[in-house]
């Protein structure tokens, strides 16, 4: 059975996609890969439990909401004018995925890899926020009156006897393996304190540990598990940036398997989305229709990325515009069963080469599922251009 992928999920800040699409190249690039794979579209992913999100909500003018409608209102702004995603949208506090990292905890527990013992710990005389050690100020409310405060955590214990994040963790070739990002997540602590004081979040009070909430980055992983088990998936795929995934992946060491669901991490870089309106001239040249545009920064792009894994220069923009048109040119009405399996077995097994083949890269732009994501949006959105 092919993975299947997700967006590793997006904190829900103050923009838009029209604003910053490249806060959605995750997204689109699991869309696209799903796409070619002839797979169903997924949810699109959020990460919510934040202190912004706390401070956000403290502060909103007008008549009060609950905190996950305040929530779910934001996110709903970021799409548009395009329509809300075809599969949806989960957070990391939807019932799911709230019940899943309890029943995940309670595993960990049992095993010994998670524990609940007393910590000291530095937090706000003024609103009992944890500040972390190091700090000089709360940045819950901006107090300096930090003490010292030991009760009871929840806390991971890394294992001893096996890497942070190993090539099984990595949806990739053995010879794409990023060597820099395991040694750096094989240098954090042997002990992870995996709760936090929260206004919103999964509770912890069923564990007896009120007022926390689990981890946003241990939560993140419960939501990519808690989406693929709703589609039956045995290995899902979180398309994730290199920092991202260092920042992350201890924290999900024992929450990536859940009763047959493997979760791993496929590692992409970051695109100049603000360069792409230099390529104007370009596409005039080539009379690139608003759907073709659309086709080529939404979703070869992310693709592109997921080659390009220390990020796309804007530099390279011309040169890969000219490489997709030959592509989109030579593509087939009818491609060859050969080649589209011969693709589908490169995406399935994390290589990429066949993206920067015209050959290769041409069946996969003709796959039904292709045609189907790019006609779907250009439908819906009558023809504006994409970000």
């Amino acid at each position: 059975m092919h993975p299947l992928f997700f967006n590793g999920p997006v904190q829900n800040g103050l923009f838009t996609f029209q604003t910053k699409p490249g806060k959605a190249v995750g997204i689109r690039l699991a869309a696209a890969l799903n796409a070619v794979l002839g797979s169903p579209p997924t949810p699109h992913l959020w990460n919510t439990v934040t202190l912004d999100g706390d401070l956000r909500h403290r502060a909103a003018d007008g008549e009060p909401v609950t905190r996950t409608a305040f929530e779910a209102r934001l996110i709903a702004d970021k799409y548009a004018p395009d329509p809300q995603p075809a599969a949806g949208t989960m957070t990391d506090t939807d019932p799911e995925v709230v019940a899943l990292a309890l029943e995940l905890i309670g595993e960990n527990l049992r095993a010994g890899t998670v524990v609940i013992s007393r910590e000291t710990i530095p937090i706000c005389r003024s609103c009992d926020h944890m500040t972390g050690h190091g700090s000089h100020a709360c940045r819950a409310c901006g107090s300096t009156d930090i003490r010292e405060h030991t009760t009871r955590h929840l806390v991971a214990e890394l294992a001893k006897n096996h890497p942070t994040l190993d090539r099984t963790d990595i949806h990739s070739s053995h010879r794409a393996q990023p060597k820099h990002l395991q040694n750096t997540t094989g240098s954090t602590s042997a002990r992870l304190i995996i709760s936090r004081t929260r206004d919103h979040g999964i509770g912890l009070a069923p564990l007896g540990l009120p007022g926390l909430v689990l981890d946003p980055r241990v939560g993140v992983h419960d939501t990519v598990l808690a989406a693929a088990r709703r589609h039956e998936a045995d290995t899902a795929v979180m398309t994730i940036t290199q920092n991202a995934a260092n920042h992350i992946a201890a924290h999900g060491q024992h929450f990536r398997e859940h009763h047959g669901t493997r979760l791993k991490y496929a590692l992409h870089g970051h695109l100049p989305y603000d360069h792409t309106a230099d390529l104007q001239t370009m596409y005039e040249a080539y009379r690139a229709t608003a759907t073709t545009r659309q086709s080529f920064e939404r979703w070869f792009l992310p693709l592109f990325s997921l080659k390009e894994k220390r990020g796309t220069h804007p530099e390279q923009l011309p040169q890969l515009f000219k490489h997709f048109m030959r592509a989109h040119m030579d593509r087939s009405s009818d491609p060859a069963p050969a080649e589209i399996a011969a693709v589908r077995q490169a995406v399935a097994q994390g290589r990429t080469e066949w993206i920067t083949s015209r050959r290769l890269l041409a069946a996969g732009l003709a796959t039904p599922g292709w045609q189907a994501l790019v006609e779907s949006v250009d439908q819906d959105t009558m023809g504006r251009r994409a970000p």
